[in-house]
């Protein structure tokens, strides 16, 4: 089977490293599980010859890995205290506050916008993992259960839901279409009758 460039559609022939197989990362078996088959993919990487992408080809669909998601941002207390200060960083340098809205696509339990929110500036999560936006809803961090992309940045305008800040942290990795999730970033789609101040992805 010929795989094709995630970004520019170019077959992929280019071998940049082979790392075996795996199973699905975070996707534990649970006790009824264990006596079935646990599926593994490749994780042979690939470097495209156009747009010198490395990535691995899409084996799963997004809803099978992130239907439910065990990793939980706020686990950490290192990436807590890089979150606060990257929020008190934002609010210094662009100057936001209560007339603002701060949006984070991936925002897993609200591990980062729980500072803006403190700071009593109105936020909203985009979140695909149901288990994980229910630990950000129930600490008082509104949050959506979708997958970000055209379909999703349009429905929020539609609602006047706009964003002086939208924030993707660790996001294009996990993202089967980037092409869609960067073009709808960048044409602002979630702010269509004002534009997105700054844009920021990390």
């Amino acid at each position: 089977m010929i795989h094709q460039c995630r970004f520019c559609n170019q077959p992929l022939k280019y071998t940049f490293v082979d790392l075996g197989v795996s199973p699905l990362a975070n996707s534990y078996l649970n006790e009824a599980q264990l006596q079935n088959m646990e599926p593994f993919y490749p994780l042979r990487v690939y470097v495209c010859e156009r747009c010198y992408l490395v990535q691995l080809p899409v084996f799963q669909s997004s809803v099978e890995i992130f239907s439910d998601y065990a990793y939980f941002s706020s686990y950490s207390d290192s990436w807590l205290r890089h979150a606060k200060k990257y929020t008190d960083s934002m609010i210094e340098r662009f100057g936001f506050g209560h007339q603002s809205q701060i949006i984070e696509i991936a925002s897993n339990d609200g591990y980062l916008l729980q500072y803006f929110k403190d700071k009593k500036i109105p936020v909203l999560g985009i979140e695909p993992a149901e288990n994980v936006a229910q630990a950000a809803q129930e600490a008082g961090i509104p949050t959506l259960v979708k997958f970000f992309g055209f379909q999703t940045a349009t429905e929020l305008a539609a609602e006047e839901n706009h964003a002086d800040l939208l924030i993707g942290n660790n996001v294009l990795a996990h993202v089967p279409d980037i092409n869609d999730f960067v073009k709808t970033m960048a044409m602002g789609a979630i702010s269509v009758t004002r534009p997105v101040r700054p844009l920021i992805v990390i």
